[in-house]
Parts: C-alpha cells; sequence; structure tokens
C-alpha cells in the first residue's frame, strides 16, 4: 500500500519527509523521476537508491510512482 493511501495513518520521520522533499522538488522541475536519478543530485549527495531503499524498503518503488503522478499532474 502506498504512502499516499496511508497518508492519515503513517507518520514519516524527518529524514523520510526531507527525501519525499527532494523527490518533490526534481519533479516539479524535471516532471518525472526514476530509479537512474538517484544517481544524480541532490540524492547521490545522500545516499542514492540505496538510502531511499533503507527509508522505505519494498515501497520505494510504489512511492516514486504515486508521486510521479500526482506531482506531474
Amino acid at each position: 500500500m502506498g504512502f499516499l493511501k496511508q497518508a492519515g495513518a503513517v507518520k514519516f520521520n524527518e529524514e523520510q519527509m526531507n527525501w519525499l522533499r527532494m523527490i518533490k522538488d526534481y519533479v516539479i522541475y524535471s516532471f518525472h523521476i526514476d530509479k537512474d536519478d538517484f544517481d544524480l543530485n541532490p540524492f547521490n549527495a545522500q545516499g542514492g537508491l540505496g538510502k531511499m531503499w533503507l527509508l522505505f524498503g519494498e515501497e520505494t518503488e510504489e512511492i516514486i510512482s504515486e508521486l510521479n503522478e500526482v506531482l506531474a499532474a
């Protein structure tokens, strides 16, 4: 279940929220994000896709997909 469906019940920690903000800012300017983009700034300086997986686990891909849908709309 993705984070948007759980927004009322799930609380993200500050580090997770920082990552979600970085992704939001990236999508605003590029209109899309995929796993390869985590090799670029600002993500690579924060640990890249590996760090994203540490923070969000198996929901990483679903979160990326949902953010693309919501933020690019």
